[in-house]
């Protein structure tokens, strides 16, 4: 999933700078403020994208004795600093050229036609980089047991689901300016042409709005999902050793890490058994008729059922690890 939503940035990021450029070529032939707004829409996509693909190079530092955990979190950071990037660059810009439009009304509508077949490109091209971001998405949700719409929401990897957002905003918005280029050209009126432009600020607004929630939401500490919770939960319920679990945290540490912690009632007789399974009994029953080896054998018997139960909890931890490698971190105590 990591790789996938690696592509997707990198993807976009090439995409989002030659549509940029035809939109910026677009507005300097023809004038028209919906390619302008567009141009910069792309400008600010290509900027908060860069920022993306940063916080996927942070985010896979290894841990060291300062973030024992790791720095997974970092994509947040950034997702978090392109979702703020997108509001007041990508928004506030937008609509503070649309109302300029609408307040001048300057436009050239005899030169529109080439606006409409950048426009026309622009949306092919972009509509690429939607696929690829749709994919990277699309594969998260399956590896995490949701739907898109729950991964969206709250699917742990910040960085797929931006660019899948940026990128549908960024093929809507070409098509609020191809119907507003469209409008002003059929009715020589430079008005709609101004209008679209402040549909697409608006539009940029509620994306960054959704996602500089959606990222404070995992940077205050989103707990797992419930479908990967439960299978953790499957694996403790099924093990002979454990009784009840009680106290269960979890945490979203990155997009491909997660930290699992619980209470433990340990069932003593299975440990116990478990315990003396690898026992040599005859050896043991040798000793119970004398009162001095008796007591010998009984503190060092309580000596090895702790070190049987420490076993038990690095067996259960592994086991969690390897069925859920998503779960890097398992803390399990017991009650």
């Amino acid at each position: 999933m990591a790789s996938s939503s690696k592509k997707a940035v990198y993807s976009a990021i090439f995409a989002n700078t030659v549509v940029a450029i035809l939109k910026f070529v677009g507005f300097v032939l023809t004038g028209s403020a919906a390619l302008l707004s567009e141009g910069i829409h792309s400008v600010a996509d290509v900027s908060n994208q860069i920022l993306l693909a940063i916080g996927i190079a942070r985010s896979e530092k290894a841990a060291d004795v300062h973030h024992p955990y790791g720095y997974g979190r970092d994509k947040f950071i950034f997702a978090m600093i392109s979702a703020v990037g997108i509001f007041w660059f990508g928004c506030g810009v937008t609509v503070y050229h649309g109302i300029h439009a609408i307040q001048e009304q300057h436009l050239d509508t005899t030169v529109l036609p080439v606006a409409i077949g950048i426009l026309v490109v622009s949306g092919i091209i972009e509509m690429g980089t939607l696929w690829v971001a749709w994919t990277a998405v699309r594969d998260g949700a399956r590896s995490a047991g949701m739907t898109m719409r729950e991964f969206v929401v709250r699917g742990s990897d910040p960085m797929g689901v931006a660019v899948l957002l940026e990128d549908g905003a960024a093929v809507l918005g070409v098509g609020i300016a191809l119907v507003g280029v469209g409008l002003s050209l059929w009715t020589h009126d430079p008005i709609y042409d101004g209008i679209s432009t402040l549909l697409i600020g608006a539009l940029l607004g509620c994306v960054a709005i959704f996602l500089v929630v959606k990222n404070r939401l995992v940077l205050l500490g989103q707990s797992m999902s419930d479908q990967q919770t439960e299978r953790v939960l499957d694996v403790l319920t099924s093990d002979p050793v454990v009784g009840e679990v009680l106290d269960i945290k979890t945490t979203v540490m990155g997009s491909e890490t997660a930290r699992f912690k619980a209470e433990i009632q340990f069932d003593g007789e299975m440990v116990t058994k478990r315990f003396l399974e690898r026992q040599d009994m005859a050896a043991i029953r040798s000793r119970l008729n004398d009162p001095d080896q008796l007591q010998s054998f009984l503190i060092g018997f309580g000596d090895d059922i702790v070190e049987a139960l420490g076993d038990e909890i690095d067996r259960i931890e592994s086991k969690i690890q390897k069925e859920n490698p998503k779960v890097k971190h398992v803390d399990i105590e017991t009650n």
